[in-house]
Parts: structure tokens; C-alpha cells; sequence
């Protein structure tokens, strides 16, 4: 180094907006671009030229966080905030890449809208239906698993309710509302997490992917599912049950934390929870239709991505690689909430823990449901956490995705994948413990041999 010229941490110390702007000027840049390349401008969309782009993406938020690892104090938070919202807003002027809920959402506003109610009639019956619009009929042809009803809870469908009523075929108004939501969640971690983990977040490529560009309703549900925890720490019980019930009529995968914010409440917050989400499911009810059915068919045929439960079931048949899973996690789940039970009151439970443990034995783990982790890998921070929000972004490499590779089906990986996946979650694992129980790691920690 040139003696007196500055080092790194001295020129972040002395222009902290300037390094965040920089990177955020970059990654906006990314994410532009692939808004651009989603539409096919030049060519049809390709996967590697998706993955190249997200790992253009990536490095803006690795070189911030770097930085400012140090002296997370310094981060202008303003700033993160501004460019994590232009990040997004990318997202509406780009086509989901690689994906095709999409259609079974503006669909399913459409259905409310019509109908009264999205559920109890599969896609498929109206395939020869003259009264659906010319543009519905084309997204009826774009709709994967048509002979299934919905699989989405009243919350989300609310949100395709509102989101077809500002603009009927349009993903548009979906978007804005989850960048809306996913942004105010930002904001709720900010109370509760280091500014440098929750910059991870809401700079995350997968995040910004799954909710800005492909809107799943996932992080409505995660958004809620936070308010109702955050809620419950303050001692707002009724306020937090109502909040758990939106969540869990979003996905209920936030049924798996209900009991860390409905234990020990008072009976009117119990009373809340179920007269709200009896509210929700009601009036889809009196019409003879729910998610139930969808969602009991998936937990019984689907198969895509898994971890444990695709190498258990290749020794055990379905069901009993199931439940053996099923009794693993039970057992795992009460344990843990025994112990939580023991920690300071208004301590948050480690969702990062359970959903993460819930998605290694699942039959199904689609990238967006790491969704449901990150936000407490912001509050913990954890390597095997945030390798998984970059490791999941593999699974898109499908034969479907990879243009029909000859012997590959549609949903089926190459052989690499699982293992590349996996493994670096893994490796993250590893590194985790290393860190907590490694004397190297903590060098100035005295040995039990002194």
C-alpha cells in the first residue's frame, strides 16, 4: 500500500452514503437488466443468463455488508431503505422468469370478482366456458394443474381480490401491494435485528425475485406472521392473535408458531384468533369451498426439491417416510418449545429453527419458502441460512427450464443439483458450528485445559 493513501475501512468511515449509493447504483442496474431480459427483448429468456444475473445482483449486497461488518452503526439506513425500494419497483416492468403461479393468482381474483368466491371450481371446468373473457381464457391455458381447485388461503386471495380489482389481468397491482408489504417488513426488523443482517434481507436477490418479480404471497403471510410476534412481545395479545390469523389464511405454514404467541394468552385473544380466521374462511364456506381440498392433494402427491424426505423415500414407501419424518419433527418441535418456554419472557422464538427444519424434511421446498426464514436469519444470523437464500435459486434448474434436456422431465433436476444445493447448506452448517464451539474461532476464550 502507497503510504498515505487511505485504506478501505478509512474511505467507508469517511463516505458511508457514497459506498452504499455506489453498490446500490450497481445492483439497480441488475436488477433493471433483468427486468429487460424476462421480456425476451433479444432473445428468450435463459436459465443461465437468469443465474448470471443474479449473481451480478448479489455482489452489490456482499461488497455493503462487508463494509460495514465492522461498523454496522455507520449504515445509512435511509439509504438502504431507498434503494431496497427501487430494487423492487424493478420487479413490475420484468415478466416472471421461470415461473407460472403467476396465472392461477389473476385467476383466482378474476373467480372472486365473478363468482363471489375463487374456490370449489377447478380452472379446467371453464376451459369451454363462452362467458370468460378472451384475455382470461388465454391465462386458463398458462395455468399448471388445472384440474385442481385452488391452493391459496382467503388472505392471499383478498390480495388478488384487490389486486384485480385496480387492473383485471394485470400482475402489476399484485406486485405493488407485496413490495408494499415486504417493505414494511423491512421496517419491523429493523426494531429487532443489526442493520447489517437486516441489509441482507432487503437487499437479498431471492427475496426481491420471489416477491417483486414473481409475487408470491408468501411474504404477506411472513409479513403478518412477524406483526402478530413483534405484537405478542409487547404484550398486544389480541392485536397478535388477529395478526396470527391473517397470517395462517395467507399459508399455513404460520400455524407452525401459533402456539409461541397463543400460549399463555388470555382466552379473548384465543377467541380472536379463531373469530378471525373463522371470518376469513365463512362466507368461502356457506359456498362450499375452501383450500383444504387443493392443499391435502399436495401434501399427498407433490414431490419437487426435497431433502430428507427424497432420501428417505428412496429405502420407505411415501407415507411412512412421512411419518417418520412427521414423528422426528413432532418430537424436535415439543422439546424446543419446552425450552423456550424457560427463556426471558418476550424472547422471540427462533422461526429460522423450526421452518428450517420443517423444509429439510419436506416433500416439496420451492425456493420462495425460505420466505419464512430469512427474516429470523436477520435477527440470528447464520451462515447455513443465507447460503439456502442463495443455494434454493438452483432449483429452477429443471428439464423444463433447461429447454428439454433429453430424459429429464419436466420437474425432474440434473443429478448435480440436490447434491450442489444441499451440500452448501450444509458447508454453511458446518461453518456455524465451527464458529459457536471451535476454540480456533475464539482465540481469546481460555481452553477447559487452561
Amino acid at each position: 500500500m502507497i503510504r498515505g493513501s487511505p485504506t478501505v475501512q478509512q474511505w467507508v468511515d469517511a463516505a458511508p452514503n457514497r459506498v452504499v449509493d455506489l453498490s446500490g447504483a450497481a445492483g439497480l442496474l441488475g436488477y433493471a437488466t433483468l427486468a429487460w431480459y424476462s421480456r425476451g427483448t433479444v432473445t428468450a429468456p435463459e436459465l443461465w443468463g437468469f443465474l448470471a444475473l443474479i449473481g451480478w445482483t448479489s455482489l452489490p449486497v456482499a461488497m455493503v455488508f462487508a463494509c460495514f461488518r465492522r461498523a454496522p452503526h455507520r449504515l445509512p439506513i435511509p439509504r438502504l431503505l431507498i434503494w431496497a425500494a427501487l430494487f423492487r419497483l424493478c420487479g413490475p416492468f420484468g415478466v416472471p422468469l421461470f415461473e407460472d403461479d403467476w396465472f392461477r393468482y389473476l385467476w383466482d381474483g378474476y373467480r372472486f370478482m365473478a363468482t363471489g368466491t375463487p374456490y370449489g371450481a377447478a380452472p379446467a371446468e371453464a376451459f369451454a366456458d363462452p362467458n370468460v373473457p378472451t384475455a382470461f381464457q388465454r391465462l386458463l391455458d398458462q395455468i399448471n394443474y388445472p384440474d385442481l381447485p385452488t391452493i391459496y388461503g382467503p388472505t392471499a386471495q383478498y390480495a388478488f381480490l384487490v389486486s384485480h380489482a385496480l387492473g383485471p389481468g394485470s400482475l402489476v397491482p399484485l406486485q405493488l401491494l407485496l413490495i408494499g408489504v415486504d417493505l414494511a417488513l423491512i421496517g419491523l426488523l429493523l426494531q429487532v435485528a443489526p442493520a447489517g443482517f437486516v441489509l441482507l434481507y432487503a437487499w437479498c436477490p431471492l427475496v426481491i425475485k420471489e416477491i417483486a418479480f414473481t409475487a408470491h404471497p408468501d411474504g404477506l403471510g411472513v409479513c403478518l406472521l412477524f406483526a402478530a410476534l413483534l405484537l405478542r412481545r409487547r404484550e398486544r395479545t389480541v392485536s397478535a392473535a388477529a395478526c396470527l390469523a391473517l397470517a395462517v389464511g395467507a399459508k399455513v405454514f404460520a400455524l407452525l408458531l401459533a402456539p409461541f404467541i397463543l400460549w399463555r394468552s388470555p382466552p379473548r385473544a384465543w377467541l380472536a384468533f379463531i373469530a378471525v380466521l373463522g371470518l376469513l374462511y365463512a362466507p368461502f364456506l356457506a359456498q362450499g369451498g375452501s383450500d383444504w381440498a387443493a392443499l391435502a392433494v399436495f401434501a399427498q402427491t407433490w414431490e419437487f426439491n426435497a431433502a430428507l424426505y427424497g432420501l428417505l423415500a428412496l429405502w420407505l414407501p411415501p407415507l411412512n417416510a412421512k411419518l417418520a419424518l412427521g414423528a422426528g419433527l413432532a418430537v424436535l418441535g415439543i422439546a424446543y418449545w419446552l425450552r423456550h418456554q424457560r427463556t426471558a419472557a418476550g424472547e422471540l422464538p427462533r422461526g429460522d429453527w423450526i421452518y428450517g427444519l420443517c423444509l429439510l424434511a419436506a416433500p416439496v421446498i420451492n425456493p420462495w419458502y425460505a420466505l419464512w426464514i430469512l427474516p429470523f436469519a436477520a435477527i440470528w444470523p447464520s451462515w447455513w441460512a443465507w447460503t439456502a437464500a442463495w443455494a434454493l435459486l438452483l432449483s429452477y434448474v429443471t428439464g423444463a427450464n433447461l429447454g428439454g434436456v433429453a430424459g429429464l422431465e419436466a420437474f425432474a433436476h440434473p443429478a448435480w443439483v440436490r447434491p450442489v444445493e444441499f451440500g452448501a447448506v450444509f458447508l454453511g452448517l458446518c461453518a456455524d458450528a465451527w464458529r459457536r464451539y471451535s476454540p480456533l474461532a475464539h482465540p481469546t476464550k481460555r481452553t477447559s485445559n487452561g
